[in-house]
């Protein structure tokens, strides 16, 4: 591996660690949300205010430990995808002439085909990340089923094997894919035209920008992506067998009944606090990244 690979990691962690310390009490009450009966919460607020009512605010980063682990490794694999096909790119530019200094604007072209090979690469970790966060999230308060995300994993795999583990994978590798080519295009190209306009390097920039700019890709990658990370949501929820609760059968299944028992709204419920976490959670992980680079790269 090389050093520029494990720098990349290393300031991809520290983006991670910093979008879950921000981003977690967002993200219960989206899963709270995305996973209950239609009519169960009036909007966002009721549904944070049940939580903290009925379990008082340390839920609120309740199965923080497994994100905390888990996402710090996915973002850092993000940017690590990232970067590295970045720099391939880049070599493919100068040897035909293009991409500027170094050949590093790279093309929207180039910058989609990056950010869904990082999704793609993150998606193998994400999936069984986020299906133990969820278990720990949507489970009874009065009478859990896991103790937390170390016993969550012995269970599952204990009963289901290591498959378990990777519940709903294949809507997490087409949510993966999609969302992450949107969501490093609109950054990048946000940073080229800062770099472009002023006529100034990538270290240069302000530490506001890429929060700024992260708030905006954040918000292009939830455009693209909620109804597929609400079906995700469902299948991650789901019973394993019939005996335990099994309502879909497969993503395609899912998405047919709920549209067919809740409507359209089903799609989207739970946007409400996935739209206000977002600027802050991806505001964070783009300035935690870049600042990390600055120090490894200086």
């Amino acid at each position: 591996m090389s050093t520029n690979t494990i720098k990349d990691l290393t300031a991809g962690t520290a983006g991670g660690i910093a979008q879950v310390l921000v981003g977690q009490p967002f993200d219960i009450v989206k899963v709270r949300m995305q996973t209950s009966p239609k009519g169960t919460y009036k909007g966002m607020l009721h549904c944070g205010a049940g939580i903290f009512k009925n379990e008082g605010p340390l839920a609120f980063y309740k199965g923080t430990l497994t994100p905390l682990l888990g996402i710090g490794i996915c973002v850092s694999i993000q940017f690590g995808a990232l970067e590295y096909a970045k720099r391939v790119f880049a070599a493919q530019n100068i040897t035909n002439g293009r991409g500027g200094e170094g050949g590093k604007m790279l093309s929207g072209g180039q910058l989609f085909i990056a950010g869904v090979g990082a999704g793609i690469a993150n998606g193998f970790v994400s999936g069984p990340v986020e299906h133990i966060r969820i278990r720990l999230q949507t489970q009874s308060n009065t009478n859990p089923m896991f103790a937390g995300p170390f016993d969550a994993i012995k269970k599952i795999t204990s009963q289901h094997g290591i498959p378990g583990l990777f519940k709903g994978q294949c809507v997490t590798f087409l949510r993966e894919a999609a969302g992450y080519g949107v969501y490093f295009l609109v950054y990048e190209k946000l940073i080229q035209r800062e770099m472009l306009t002023k006529g100034i390097r990538r270290e240069e920039i302000s530490p506001i920008n890429p929060v700024l700019y992260g708030a905006a890709a954040g918000y292009a990658l939830w455009a693209v992506i909620y109804p597929i990370d609400m079906i995700k949501s469902r299948m991650q929820t789901d019973g394993f067998t019939p005996s335990t609760g099994q309502q879909y059968a497969s993503a395609r299944d899912c998405v047919r009944k709920v549209w067919r028992t809740e409507g359209i709204g089903a799609f989207t419920r739970g946007l409400g606090p996935t739209l206000i976490r977002s600027p802050f959670a991806n505001g964070a992980t783009f300035l935690g990244f870049e600042l990390a680079s600055r120090v490894l790269y200086s």
